[in-house]
């Protein structure tokens, strides 16, 4: 355990995290069933080869230098974030881009030295929450303009620092993760109603910058949806909005730190809306003969006006191996939640509308159900991070992209995604599978998340990625849909991104950043 590197590439806490031979044993029969491809001996984590020489810490002045640690696997571990090809990468002990030195600020106050001074000094500087990226936001990939690299680790940075129970909000600091904040507002009752599949590491400053969503289908499940206000500290000085509930004066500048992914600013609090934790809960599961059926039933759903915390559409594949359903048919977990008020009436709207489109009620209907599939598909949702690494070490190709689009486009997206995304694996892997969910829905669309599984060539892993995801993205982006619905642009998604957005739009973020971050030191190549 001493020499273990999973905490470099590892989704759990720590070494005991680290997947155990017997754990990997009991997998490979599995995998080997759902691929029809022979599972050969398990990877082996190589150690971490010698890393660059640190060019920073020596030239520290003092006051950085004692917030600041070049110790070898937590440099590697604030290089990459939670991708395949991170993972991938960390595995085999080859990082090609590696932060010189980790800086952990305990205030305001050192944020901007340290700002201050890497501009001075042209160091580049990549703000670190969770490190939970799964698109390269977080790896120093900052290109050849710099004398070094700084991690900003905002761990230090945690805890509530106001409760305000008449307005239901909190001032949170930044590097407050999902479970330290439930943990925190507990004692007043109330919860943020935040959960990501990232929950257990990722930080309210990670949510802010990547304009992340929660687990819950739809109603208020974006950060977007939740923020108040943030401050920032950029290179220029503090950027920080007024507290409001709504606001027409101008464009929003909590929405231009929305989404900015560290290139305009630290963000080291913000402003966020709470609720009472809720007091009444009702599930269901229904099966749909096809996932064409299934479609419509939710669109049914989501323009009546109800928004059930939970509407989640998935493919029988994909039913079949989370253990949600195993008829061959699509399965749909709905789910509502209150704490003011009983939720049968919506609950029999539901049931009304699936019942008219012809799919059959599988469990549950009734106050308080949580049991057998919805509870098998929330366990694997929580699991899946620790069970794509075991995958990984089992030699396969496992990822997940997503997107949105409207539900006129819908239908015909996730065929042609799929298609084009299974012949990407039959080209590059000898095979695979594709399978897809909805796992966000709107009265005007919905988000398509879909998983890929296909064999790896030992060595070769990080090519076939390339070619998947670009044939994936490609397809997103050709069927209508966003290049990201909430996984951010990061590194990864850079070339698409380009893409998509308007061009006089990427002008005018260009200008704001030379204004907050005239020596661009905030997390060079992303975004812009």
């Amino acid at each position: 355990m001493a020499d273990s590197t999973y905490p470099v590439w590892g989704w759990g806490r720590d070494a005991s995290d680290e997947p155990a031979a017997s754990e990997l044993a009991a997998l490979a029969p599995l995998a080997e069933g759902l691929l029809g491809h022979r599972i050969e001996a398990p990877i082996t984590p190589a150690p971490l080869r010698d890393l660059p020489d640190d060019r920073v810490t020596r030239r520290l002045p003092q006051g950085l230098a004692e917030i600041a640690s070049s110790d070898p696997i937590d440099r590697a571990r604030h290089s990459i974030g939670r991708s395949y090809r991170d993972v991938v990468r960390a595995i085999a002990g080859r990082l090609e881009h590696v932060t010189d030195v980790v800086l952990r600020p305990t205030s305001d106050a050192q944020i901007s030295d340290a700002l201050e001074w890497c501009a001075d000094n042209a160091v580049a500087v990549v703000p670190f929450g969770g490190g939970t990226s799964v698109v390269g936001g977080v790896e120093p990939d900052v290109g050849d303009a710099w004398t070094g690299c700084v991690s900003l680790d905002l761990s230090a940075l945690s805890g509530l620092a106001e409760v305000d129970a008449v307005s239901r909000s909190v001032r949170a600091r930044a590097g407050t993760s999902g479970p330290e904040l439930e943990d925190a507002l507990r004692p007043h009752a109330l919860t943020a109603r935040f959960y990501p599949q990232s929950f257990e590491r990722s930080t309210v400053g990670g949510w802010v910058v990547t304009r992340a969503a929660g687990h819950f289908s739809a109603g208020p499940t974006h950060i977007d949806d939740l923020v108040e206000s943030v401050r920032a500290i950029t290179p220029s000085g503090v950027w920080e909005s007024r507290r409001l509930p709504g606001s027409g004066a101008g464009p929003s500048p909590d929405r231009a730190l929305l989404g900015s992914e560290g290139t305009l600013g630290v963000v080291t609090e913000a402003w966020i809306r709470v609720q009472p934790r809720p007091t009444v809960r009702w599930a269901a599961t229904y099966a749909a003969p096809d996932l064409a059926t299934g479609l419509a039933a939710v669109r049914a759903i989501t323009q009546t006006g109800i928004k059930p915390a939970t509407c989640r559409l998935i493919d029988a594949g994909e039913a079949t191996v989370t253990g949600t359903l195993a008829t061959g048919e699509a399965a749909l977990v709905l789910g509502l939640e209150s704490w003011s008020a009983p939720v049968d009436s919506d609950a029999d709207v539901l049931m009304t509308c699936c019942h008219d489109h012809g799919l059959r009620l599988v469990e549950g209907g009734a106050s308080r159900s949580q049991d057998g599939s919805a509870a098998a598909w929330r366990s694997s949702f929580l699991r899946a991070p620790y069970v794509r690494e075991q995958l990984v070490l089992l030699g396969l190709v496992v990822e997940t992209f997503e997107t949105a689009t409207t539900w006129d486009r819908i239908p015909s997206l996730i065929a042609d995604v799929t298609d084009r995304t299974a012949t990407a694996l039959r080209e590059v892997c000898g095979g695979g599978t594709v399978t897809c969910r909805l796992t966000h829905v709107y009265p005007d669309g919905a988000a398509p998340y879909f998983t890929v599984i296909a064999p790896g060539r030992a060595g070769s892993e990080l090519a076939q990625w390339d070619q998947i995801k670009a044939a994936a993205s490609e397809a997103l982006l050709a069927a209508g849909g966003t290049i990201t619905h909430h996984h951010a642009v990061g590194r990864d998604h850079r070339p698409w991104y380009d893409e998509q957005r308007p061009e006089l739009f990427a002008t005018a973020l260009r200008a704001a950043k030379a204004a907050v971050d005239p020596a661009g030191v905030l997390n060079p190549g992303v975004l812009i």
